[in-house]
């Protein structure tokens, strides 16, 4: 079981930085929803690009960690984490340059600067005032402070040989529920190829002083986070028509991440370091699922009065797209595996674990 802490640790802190940002109150997503679904979406985009970014960056990590593939039926089970880093360009944004309405406005002016998920988690972000379509004030709150400079991501592997210097690895974590409707769970398959052994047979070792391989990588994550928004105090309905059923809040999310690339090994003994280039992209789907009241408008008596919106923000983005590069090593003492590795790309990350196989 010892070997399985790192997984529960790295998945719990995924939990608890998408947790925090759903809780109700000006802490997360939730106090976004006050500025109505169009401006809410843009405001959780904003703050939000970073975690989607770093989980992209972190599922993509750690595939492989050498060129060699296994031979027929040969196999080896791992267990990892992965942290991508915030760069410091991602850790604020300008709440006055992501389109929002003139519904939402700055109460200050002159203190437009608000932080990300990345950014400084003692930085209160700049208070936002709410107005209704005939220009009187309806409410206001601050956007979010900052939750973590990084972002982990767990992987749990399986890879086994296959005929034609052709191995398939299946990652994934199973199902995990955490109380109140949070749950996480990812699968994803990958294949790597000799490709020296295509040109050179099984005498490639004597021949050429490295591997070369190329791989393909795909992973499906997702989550579902509860929330709790409930009226403003002494809030009433809009109207008759607006439902008062808020049960069943929560975030929903997926996340598509494909992986290609090349990847160049030297076995040295028991030590192999390699360098891998390629190509990965990450596709983000979030959105916010039941119904949530908003504030809107107010009586001539003066009590606020909320509208009802059912599934007020949907996202969908390409959240990564481009190039990076690994370069790493890996141990094989025997029948045991330990590999760390690094990135470069447009969010740099580590990887690190360990193994069993043969």
């Amino acid at each position: 079981m010892k070997k399985i802490y790192p997984l529960i640790i790295t998945t719990l802190m995924v939990f608890a930085a998408m947790g925090a940002c759903a809780q109700n109150g000006s802490g997360g997503f939730s106090a976004l929803i006050q500025s109505g679904p169009a401006d809410a979406a843009r405001l959780v985009n904003a703050y939000g690009e970073p975690l989607f970014k770093g989980i992209g960056a972190g599922l993509n990590s750690g595939w492989y960690n050498t060129a060699k593939t296994k031979k027929l039926l040969h196999f080896d089970i791992r267990i990892s984490a992965s942290a991508a880093f915030v760069p410091a360009s991602d850790k604020t944004f300008d709440v006055t340059q992501i389109g929002l309405s003139n519904n939402v406005r700055p109460d200050n002016p002159n203190q437009v600067i608000a932080p990300t998920f990345g950014g400084n988690k003692n930085m209160q972000g700049p208070l936002l005032d709410i107005y209704d379509d005939n220009g009187q004030k309806v409410g206001s709150f601050n956007t979010p402070a900052g939750k973590l400079g990084f972002v982990p991501a767990p992987q749990l592997q399986l890879t086994i040989g296959l005929v034609q210097n052709t191995d398939l690895t299946i990652r994934g974590i199973p199902s995990v529920s955490i109380g109140n409707g949070n749950n996480i769970s990812s699968i994803g398959f990958g294949l790597r190829h000799d490709l020296i052994q295509d040109f050179v047979g099984k005498n490639a070792a004597k021949v050429i002083p490295f591997d070369l391989a190329v791989a393909f990588g795909y992973s499906h994550l997702n989550m579902n986070i509860g929330m709790n928004v409930q009226p403003d105090n002494g809030a009433q309905p809009k109207d008759s028509q607006q439902s008062t059923d808020f049960s069943n809040q929560h975030v929903a999310a997926t996340f598509n991440n494909l992986l290609v690339e090349v990847i160049f090994s030297k076995k040295i003994a028991f030590f192999t370091p390699f360098v891998s280039v390629g190509y990965n992209n990450t596709h983000t789907a979030l959105g916010t699922v039941g119904n949530f009241p908003i504030t809107t408008g107010e009586t001539f008596t003066g009590t606020s009065t909320y509208t009802t919106y059912t599934n007020p923000i949907n996202i969908s983005e390409t959240s990564i797209d481009g190039f990076r590069a690994d370069l790493g090593f890996q141990l094989t003492p025997g029948f045991f595996r330990i590999f760390i590795s690094g990135s470069l790309a447009q969010y740099s990350s580590v990887n690190a674990g360990i193994g069993f196989g043969f």
